[in-house]
C-alpha cells in the first residue's frame, strides 16, 4: 500500500514559518494531485493546498493564500508546504493527502476529504507566543 509522511511540524511563534514536508513510500503512487489539509481541535478536517503533479501548479484556499505555498523537489520525492508569517489560527493537524486520478473542476473537488486515495499520520503545527 502506498503510504505518505508527513514531517516538519512544531512550534512557532505568530509571524513564523515552517515548512512541511510529505513523502510516499510502498508501492508505487501514480498520483495525479497531492494536497495538504488540517484539522483543529473541534473542528472539521478544512483544504489548504493541492499541487498538480504533471506540471507542479498549485491550488491553494484563499483564507491561506499570501501566506502558504504548495511545491514539489527537484527530484519528484516530495511535496512541500510552505508556511509563512503564522497566525494562531493555524495551529492544527496537518495532512498530507494523494489522489490518484485527474479531477474535473479542481478548485472544487480537491476541497473536499473524500476525492483523496491516500492520507499520511498528521504532522502538528502549533502558532504560540
Amino acid at each position: 500500500q502506498v503510504q505518505l509522511v508527513e514531517s516538519g511540524g512544531g512550534l512557532v511563534q505568530p509571524g513564523g514559518s515552517l515548512r512541511l514536508s510529505c513523502e510516499a513510500s510502498g508501492r508505487t503512487f501514480g498520483g495525479y494531485y497531492m494536497a495538504w489539509f488540517r484539522q483543529a481541535p473541534g473542528k472539521e478536517r478544512e483544504f489548504v493546498a493541492a499541487l498538480r503533479l504533471t506540471d507542479s501548479y498549485p491550488y491553494v484556499e484563499d483564507t491561506v493564500k499570501g501566506r502558504f505555498a504548495i511545491s514539489r523537489d527537484t527530484a519528484k520525492t516530495k511535496v512541500f508546504l510552505q508556511m509563512n508569517n503564522l497566525e494562531s489560527e493555524d495551529t492544527a493537524l496537518y495532512y498530507c493527502a494523494g489522489r490518484e486520478r485527474r479531477v474535473a473542476s479542481p478548485s472544487y473537488w480537491l476541497r473536499q476529504t473524500y476525492q483523496y486515495d491516500y492520507w499520511g499520520q498528521g504532522t502538528q503545527v502549533t502558532v504560540s507566543s
